[in-house]
């Protein structure tokens, strides 16, 4: 058989033995440039889109070189698109005014699109501790849904072989993960202290064992003694709670306190510091600057004492 009809042969082979749904499948897989309207975001995105700086640069960008990196999208049942990948591109091609995207189009269930979705946004440089949070009980849930390990009969096993499933992919410890997860339990005024550092992690996840109620209670007792809890208060009240002990004026006493590092020191926030300075200044520079004053002021209290 000439070298031509045997490629004939098999090319009619191939179409026989392929289904119309695997072709289009495969056509899926490439990438296509979709209408901006016709793509939606990702169902309880964890993932926060925000109009900042970085979102001016990556505007900048796009309108300059368009989105070089395509989105990874799947078909939604109502049609268009549900975005997987590419949130903040989509936001940043929107702003630029593009009309279409390149986007990879998948086929996948809800728990592999889950998983996908939190591992792609996991790779940015700088995520919330609630981003973290969220993402994280997300992908833990899909991972049970996928039954990873439905040859096991013992639950807990099997939760544990999950937890520690989304720590090893995350490269930190399953208790990080569990500590992490902890977060979802806060009402949200005090998931944004924790968002904006005003509430560090180690007394948040102590302040998730409270409940809606008491948490509501501590942060108007934090409010009105205008301080944030230390490692060792949350572990008071944390304990006062699960001892039914828990009550707003004891989170007020407990709030009230003086900490001991706080004693011998005074503490100027950046905020109001970068308003007497260049936005260029280091903190060591501000430092050495604030020193001279000091010194300089000193120097004139002591002229004037000895006149």
């Amino acid at each position: 058989m000439p070298k031509s009809n045997a490629n004939l042969a098999l090319k009619g082979l191939d179409e026989m033995f392929s289904t119309e749904e695997s072709r289009q499948e495969q056509k899926r897989k490439q990438v296509q440039q979709i209408p901006i309207e016709e793509l939606f975001p990702f169902k309880e995105h964890p993932f926060k889109v925000l109009d900042d700086e970085a979102m001016q640069r990556t505007v900048e960008s796009v309108a300059q070189y368009g989105v070089l990196a395509p989105l990874i999208a799947r078909p939604r049942p109502e049609g268009g698109y549900e975005i997987i990948s590419g949130h903040r591109r989509q936001h940043a091609a929107e702003l630029a005014g593009l009309d279409t995207l390149p986007v990879i189009v998948r086929e996948m269930t809800d728990d592999a699109a889950v998983i996908l979705m939190v591992d792609s946004n996991l790779q940015r440089e700088k995520i919330l501790p609630s981003e973290r949070a969220f993402a994280y009980k997300m992908k833990l849930d899909a991972i049970k849904n996928q039954g990873a390990r439905s040859d096991l009969t013992s639950t807990q096993v099997a939760q544990k072989l999950s937890v520690e499933k989304v720590g090893d992919d995350a490269g930190v410890s399953k208790d990080t993960i569990r500590r992490f997860i902890r977060l979802t339990n806060l009402i949200p005024e005090l998931l944004d202290m924790v968002d904006e550092k005003k509430i560090a992690f180690n007394p948040a996840v102590e302040m998730s064992y409270l409940d809606e109620s008491q948490q509501r209670d501590f942060l108007q007792a934090m409010d009105e003694t205008q301080n944030a809890p230390s490692l060792s208060q949350a572990q008071r009240m944390k304990k006062l709670a699960q001892e039914g002990k828990f009550t707003y004026e004891a989170a007020f006493a407990i709030m009230g306190e003086a900490k001991k590092d706080e004693l011998d020191k005074v503490v100027i926030k950046n905020d109001t510091l970068k308003k007497y300075f260049p936005r260029s200044y280091t903190p060591r520079q501000m430092e050495d600057v604030i020193i001279k004053l000091l010194e300089q002021w000193q120097r004139r209290q002591q002229r004037q004492n000895e006149r």
